[in-house]
């Protein structure tokens, strides 16, 4: 079996859909894991609706035996989070980008 990659590079949808595969797990039992509808959870992998909160999204990681990092647009949420408390640093690497 191949190594699972610490950080998915993929999209959420995609990423979720992989990880339920790789696990074995369907829509329903990851919905009585998690206490979120299978219907809800449907409409995640194919796009149909948002990235779910941060908190939502640590439920999933968890329930597919992965860290909530492992999900790109929760990396994202976490580094912007921090960035809005350094505006310093915004600053820096904005000007840096425009080189």
């Amino acid at each position: 079996m191949a190594r699972r990659r610490r950080f998915s590079e993929e999209p959420f949808g995609p990423t979720m859909e992989r990880l339920m595969a790789e696990a074995g797990v369907t829509y329903r039992e990851l919905a009585a894991r998690t206490s979120l509808s299978a219907g809800y959870l449907n409409h995640l992998v194919h796009g149909n609706r948002p990235v779910p909160s941060n908190e939502v999204v640590e439920r999933i990681a968890r329930a597919l035996g992965v860290e909530p990092e492992h999900f790109r647009e929760y990396r994202l949420r976490v580094i912007t989070e921090r960035l809005e408390a350094m505006p310093e640093l915004i600053d820096r690497l904005y000007r840096r980008l425009g080189e």
